[in-house]
């Protein structure tokens, strides 16, 4: 089985494929000055476009992690956006984690695995 790489520099991959599982590099918000619900609508965008380009959607998606750098703050937020980007029915199994960020303006960040169809 071969493995099939995109977006990749010398640290990571952002899209990794094998056996009909595609898995991505943890997303982050673009405007990392942005607050919560902004900073998780642009990563929930960000997932989106990455599993658009690797032939897939959201419909397909496996498991999620969400790490939050305050849950105590943000949990409420980010499913209100949530419950309003994922498709009925689809549900992925989840963890929603509080987490230190690598960046100090990094509010959220989401890892992703789907199936390919």
């Amino acid at each position: 089985m071969s493995v099939q790489r995109q977006l990749t520099n010398e640290r990571m991959s952002q899209i990794v494929a094998h056996n009909g599982t595609l898995y991505l590099a943890g997303q982050v918000a673009n405007d990392l000055n942005a607050g919560i619900e902004q900073q998780i609508r642009e990563t929930l965008g960000n997932i989106e476009r990455l599993l658009d380009l690797a032939g897939t959607d959201t419909t397909r998606l496996l498991s999620v992690t969400i790490y939050l750098k305050d849950i105590d703050a943000h949990f409420a937020a980010m499913n209100s956006v949530w419950d309003t980007w994922l498709p009925k029915g689809v549900a992925p199994a989840r963890a929603t984690v509080e987490a230190k960020m690598a960046a100090p303006n990094v509010l959220i960040e989401i890892s992703v695995i789907a199936a390919l169809p």
